[in-house]
């Protein structure tokens, strides 16, 4: 007796772990879920991976019959081997795109890809993933060129890359990458829009109480909006001059050192005995509130063309100009890549004057006059050389 309950609770366990694991109940490959309805397959594809998705089917018997057709078109698979196109679409795989993107990404880099995602690519390529060609990627990046900047392509382009190598490579939903080999579209000349420190001036003064040391963390460090709009006192040490950005636009963190001004900016803002450590600098002062405000102040001085995220240009072509690199540059502001910083190459026109203007003193100066070389020809050899004696021979 006591063997026998053993026996059944054995069995019990071991049906409840494959319930709870998704495993089919039964030995055809078809099997049901608790906590999501429908009809599930379970199967192994070409290259003998086990598989497990769901399919649209009424019955059992349909159920079967899909089942049934994933093995042959494995089958077929590794007998011609290669692995034939499925059925899956574009939306499915978008889906699962997502899903994957979602813990490996920060919650702003994962909604940007999946705004580009839901109302870009959803919306172009409709349908099976095995009809999407080389020629289709094509006609998307033409289009969208006819509606917004290269570089806001590019960004379309490579998530659009990234979605397609996925359903290729490691979930074997179509044989090859039709985006592979896609050339981005050629960038656009970077915008460099920077004040002069008259205008800069005349921007702070005009500026009001709440937006003033904004606009002076921004162009004093360079920092972009939403890092100044989450800083918190527990990442400002005023004591070393700098601040401590846990988290950046390219998912790094990084140091930002104050200059006067900075300080000055971060000391002017108002702290009661009740300010937390953990509260912000900036509290409850939305984003587009800031950049608007900023528009109409420019606007009021004719200041044209400038936006508050040109501040930020602004620190990088006066450090350039102030004599600083390239490299220091990009570290100041947080830029993995040089090419971003490349930018900001360019000089104002007075400091280009200046800077040939050093010729001029440079030439003015005495050259030292050359040494001659010791091992100079005597005059007798000439003479020599007319007699057919060979010299240093």
């Amino acid at each position: 007796m006591a063997l026998a309950f053993l026996k059944e609770d054995i069995a019990a366990r071991r049906t409840a772990t494959c319930v709870r694991r998704n495993m089919p109940r039964s030995g055809d490959g078809v099997y049901t879920r608790k906590d999501r309805p429908g009809f599930w397959i379970s199967y192994k594809d070409a290259v003998g991976r086990r598989r497990r998705r769901k399919v649209e089917a009424a019955t059992m018997e349909q159920a079967k019959r899909s089942r049934g057709s994933e093995l042959v078109r494995a089958e077929t698979a590794r007998a011609l081997g290669f692995t034939p196109p499925g059925k899956e679409t574009f939306e499915e795989a978008a889906v699962q795109f997502l899903a994957h993107q979602r813990p490996r990404l920060t919650p702003a880099n994962y909604e940007r890809e999946r705004g580009i995602v839901e109302d870009h690519l959803k919306p172009f390529f409709a349908g099976e993933l095995a009809g999407i060609r080389r020629a289709a990627v094509q006609r998307y990046i033409t289009a969208r060129l006819a509606d917004v900047a290269s570089g806001t392509v590019t960004k379309e382009l490579n998530v659009l890359k990234h979605l397609l190598r996925l359903a290729s490579e490691e979930w074997e939903y179509i044989p090859t990458n039709p985006a592979r080999g896609v050339k981005a579209p050629k960038a656009a000349p970077g915008r460099v829009r920077y004040l002069q420190p008259t205008e800069l001036r005349a921007v702070l003064e005009s500026c009001p109480k709440w937006l003033k040391p904004i606009v002076a963390l921004a162009v004093s460090t360079g920092m972009r909006r939403s890092e100044i709009l989450g800083l918190r006192w527990l990442d400002v040490d005023l004591e070393h001059n700098r601040i401590m950005l846990p988290q950046t636009k390219n998912g790094e963190g990084r140091i930002v050192y104050l200059n006067q001004m900075a300080a000055a900016a971060i000391k002017s803002l108002p702290t009661t005995l009740e300010t937390k450590a953990t509260d912000q600098l900036f509290p409850s002062i939305p984003g587009p509130r800031v950049s608007v405000q900023f528009a109409r102040e420019c606007k009021r001085l004719n200041i044209s063309d400038f936006s508050l995220h040109d501040l930020r240009h602004t620190a990088a072509s006066w450090l350039r100009m102030s004599g600083s690199d390239i490299h220091t540059v990009a570290q100041l502001l947080g830029h993995k890549d040089l090419r971003m910083a490349a930018r900001y190459q360019h000089l104002a026109p007075a400091f280009l004057a200046e800077a040939v203007g050093r010729l001029d003193a440079a030439y003015a100066e005495p050259r030292p006059k050359p040494k001659r070389n010791k091992c100079h020809r005597s005059v007798t050899q000439p003479k020599m050389l007319k007699a057919g004696v060979r010299v240093n021979a």
